[in-house]
């Protein structure tokens, strides 16, 4: 049985979710009932398991020009 829910978030939080959920090809409430599944299940069996924002990121940068070092640069620039 499906039953409503009233979530108070961020407008700019919505928007991100908004986009991501298009952007995988969910409904929102789907990728909000996919993160609720994910954070009810045991954790200790599934210790690989990510979310799924997470395992949408992955391999993201695998063909980039970018390294360890790109990333140390970008860091000591942030923190000047």
């Amino acid at each position: 049985m499906q039953t409503k829910l009233t979530l108070r978030l961020e407008e700019q939080l919505i928007g991100q979710a908004k986009c991501y959920a298009a952007n995988v090809g969910k409904s929102l409430s789907q990728v909000v009932a996919d993160y609720f599944k994910f954070i009810a299940t045991d954790k200790v069996e599934h210790p690989s398991v990510s979310a799924p924002i997470t395992q949408s990121l992955r391999g993201l940068l695998r063909n980039s020009k970018l390294d360890e070092n790109d990333y140390k640069k970008y860091l000591e620039e942030k923190h000047r």
